[in-house]
């Protein structure tokens, strides 16, 4: 293996920004489900997995929510 290649997944791959990403648009979209069943216990429950992850709110929740 060469000693200057980055796994997959590294931030020199680029991989931690899809994987980011890809979180905040999961995210995104579970909130959206919960808000328009009006689920509060799943809202709380994504709200505490984002700070486990230390995304903001303000990077997956919808504007007007």
């Amino acid at each position: 293996m060469d000693p200057n290649s980055q796994p997959p997944g590294s931030d020199t791959a680029g991989g931690t920004d899809l994987r980011r990403e890809a979180l905040i648009a999961s995210l995104h979209q579970r909130f959206a489900l919960a808000q328009a069943r009006g689920d509060a216990e799943a809202k709380q429950a994504l709200f505490r997995e984002a700070v486990y992850l230390n995304l903001q709110p303000e990077l997956w929740q919808d504007s007007a929510a």
